[in-house]
């Protein structure tokens, strides 16, 4: 087994890796395959070292109700922030920092938090406090900071840790 792991040191980004070649190349040629062969088994060798330690998927449901209410407030967060530009002249959005205090702590809910957060429009993920205790987000609209710390834990940050701790 040993081995086997060190030829294929992380399979999931291995198959990942393969997969998406094969989609990119929009072909299964011989060549192909062996293209995205090579690529799958060299990239997850030379990452290894710095790759997360392995997270355990808790509840693999809540993973698909959290993608669907992302995807659902990406288009919702784009309408928002595209009217707030045409009506910019008659109403500010009242933009700002927002100190978001976390209890989720695991690395990879972490960057799936911060890809989430700068993902969904009017919002940026600013800074990461050293003891991962807190971040610093820049929001488009927040007229009530206490409102939209609330809102933001209930619905991204609580999903992530149903997943991952």
């Amino acid at each position: 087994m040993t081995f086997l792991r060190r030829i294929v040191p992380l399979p999931g980004l291995s198959l990942a890796l393969l997969a998406l070649w094969l989609l990119l190349a929009r072909s299964a040629s011989a060549g192909q395959l062996a293209l995205g062969l090579l690529v799958a088994l060299a990239i997850p060798v030379l990452v290894a070292k710095f790759w997360p330690v392995t997270t355990r998927v808790r509840r693999p449901l809540t993973i698909l109700r959290y993608a669907l209410r992302v995807c659902g407030d990406v288009v919702h967060s784009n309408l928002v922030v595209a009217w707030g530009v045409v009506r910019w002249r008659w109403h500010r959005p009242a933009f700002k920092f927002v100190v978001i205090p976390l209890d989720l702590h695991d690395p990879v809910g972490l960057a799936v938090l911060s890809m989430v957060t700068t993902v969904v429009p009017g919002t940026v993920w600013s800074e990461l406090a050293v003891d991962r205790s807190a971040m610093l987000l820049h929001v488009w609209d927040a007229p009530d900071a206490d409102a939209f710390v609330a809102r933001y834990k209930a619905r991204y940050e609580a999903p992530l840790r149903e997943i991952f701790e």
